[in-house]
């Protein structure tokens, strides 16, 4: 199995925060689209993995017209096996959700939603330099709920000036509405945003690391006590609504990623397109493929395994590791895995070892921990 990510590289506006690769100039839009598909009809030489997930992502994918988006998916449909049951997302920001352009979608075949929504509250939204405001946000969850039973909503919290009120407000909604499934995110300093300028000229101050902990165990409590499952450490759904696309990427299944910057996972290597529209459109109209690549070593796919495990509620295997890798790597994950275990911040459970619920939080910085750079070392 393997899923398909399409990059659409445009956005109205640039959010404060954001270093994802976007244009807010439309202008190439039909040729990237022309190149988009060519990518597709190229790519599918390579494959004949069946298809159980399609995700369209960004950017922002609902920028497209009707037609653009159909001949995209329908492009995919005719040059991959796409199974019937499979789970087809699109994301979308609160100011381009329409009625109309919902029902178009669900015709389709797009079966699941994942609204941008961040914040409910104008001032955050103002800060990050979001499109639509409380009101829109409100307004596109409502109508999208009335077209839609599989939604997610993303949230952002360690904002400036964010506490456990405003998440309150945030996740209250949510509730409310009864969504699905929710992404829920710290916000990040990246490099080259206007954020960062802001921080860096005093305008505004992030809530320093304590401050963050202590909002993501209040978003983990609140949203378990409501039934909801934390399944991978920024993701939170009901009983039968994990995201397909994102348990895909965690559990390192096959991923095909279109587009400009999107990147490619078969479990051997890693590839990845460029992040400049204009030499994207440049090499897929030569009609070959052109792509950056990365052979990943027996201890890279063990790092990764460990990265991702520990960012889940399935964990780590102990008999895969050993299986998988070998003695050595089994050993040496014992070794460092055993302060994490006595300071409970790892469990064991029939031969997993799995993050307890708040030192999720910490998943990445204890994975690094326990990283193999050499095994002679």
């Amino acid at each position: 199995m393997a899923g398909i990510y399409i990059h659409i590289p445009f956005c109205k506006q640039a959010c404060h925060y954001c270093n994802f690769h976007f244009s807010t100039n439309l202008k190439s839009k039909k040729i990237i689209i022309d190149s988009l598909i060519k990518e597709i009809k190229l790519k599918s030489k390579f494959e004949n993995e069946e298809i159980e997930t399609i995700y369209f992502g960004g950017g922002t994918p609902t920028l497209l017209t009707s037609l653009e988006t159909e001949a995209i998916l329908g492009c995919i449909y005719k040059y991959y096996k796409v199974k019937s049951e499979s789970e087809i997302t699109i994301e979308a920001n609160p100011d381009d959700i329409t009625i109309d352009k919902l029902k178009f979608l669900k015709k389709l075949s797009f079966n699941r939603l994942s609204i941008g929504v961040q914040s409910f509250i104008d001032s955050e939204l103002k800060l990050m330099n979001r499109a639509h405001n409380s009101r829109k946000a409100i307004r596109s969850v409502e109508v999208s709920k009335s077209i839609f039973n599989n939604i997610s909503v993303d949230l952002l919290y360690g904002l400036p000036n964010s506490n456990i009120e405003t998440l309150d407000h945030n996740i209250n909604i949510l509730l409310d509405f009864d969504i699905k499934h929710i992404s829920s995110y710290a916000l990040t300093l990246e490099p080259k945003t206007a954020l960062e300028k802001f921080i860096k000229k005093g305008l505004v101050e992030l809530p320093n690391d304590d401050i963050v902990f202590e909002q993501f165990k209040h978003v983990n409590k609140e949203l378990i006590s409501n039934d909801y499952i934390n399944y991978e450490l920024s993701s939170f759904a009901k009983k039968n609504f994990f995201s397909k696309n994102n348990t895909g990427y965690w559990l390192r299944k096959k991923y095909i990623g279109i587009g400009p910057s999107a990147h490619s996972y078969n479990g051997v290597y890693r590839s990845w397109n460029i992040s400049n529209n204009k030499k994207y459109i440049d090499q897929i109209q030569s009609g070959k493929l052109f792509y950056k690549k990365e052979i990943l070593t027996k201890i890279d796919q063990y790092n990764e395994y460990i990265m991702t495990g520990l960012r889940t509620m399935w964990g780590i295997s102990i008999n895969f590791i050993e299986n998988k890798f070998g003695k050595n790597f089994k050993n040496h994950f014992l070794k460092s895995i055993k302060k994490y275990i006595e300071q409970k911040l790892i469990h064991i459970s029939n031969g997993m070892y799995i993050t307890t619920d708040s030192a999720r939080f910490l998943a990445d910085g204890i994975a690094a921990d326990l990283f193999i750079i050499d095994l002679t070392e």
